[in-house]
């Protein structure tokens, strides 16, 4: 299975943010969303990722002050994205080797998509689910 076709059960409209923007509002967006990342974008390309781990990082180094830093500061940079030809396994696996969580999707230059652990590990179980009712039903008819 591609991450085109986990991105084909989702919703077109992908959050993004500037670097400009302040770290405040920003964090106002995860919570009222309740999302753990944002993909960072200026000009039409990915520049990075901030996320809740952005967040900790920054406030544990400067405190309440992090809060008043813009996102293009404290981002994670440079990002590691997707294309939607790559398999789940593939991006699941890259995922765990690199310890993040959220990977933006890329079609050339332009943001397309942004997958979640969540999104890829919802994706393995249902196919696993599918598999056992297959066998199940095999199993039952031979």
């Amino acid at each position: 299975m591609s991450i085109r076709s986990i991105l084909s059960h989702k919703s077109d409209e992908v959050l993004t943010v500037h670097p400009q923007m302040l770290v405040a509002d920003v964090v106002a967006i995860l919570a009222t969303k309740r999302i753990g990342a944002l993909p960072v974008i200026e000009g039409g390309a990915v520049l990075g990722i901030f996320s809740e781990r952005d967040l900790i990082y920054s406030t544990a180094r400067e405190g309440a002050a992090a809060l008043s830093r813009t996102v293009g500061e404290v981002m994670t940079s440079p990002v590691i994205c997707l294309t939607g030809d790559e398999s789940v396994d593939d991006a699941l696996s890259l995922m765990t080797r690199r310890r993040i969580r959220h990977l933006p999707v890329v079609e050339g230059a332009r943001l397309v998509g942004f997958v979640s652990i969540g999104d890829l590990v919802k994706n393995r179980i249902e196919q696993i689910e599918q598999e056992a009712e297959a066998m199940r039903t095999y199993i039952q008819t031979a």
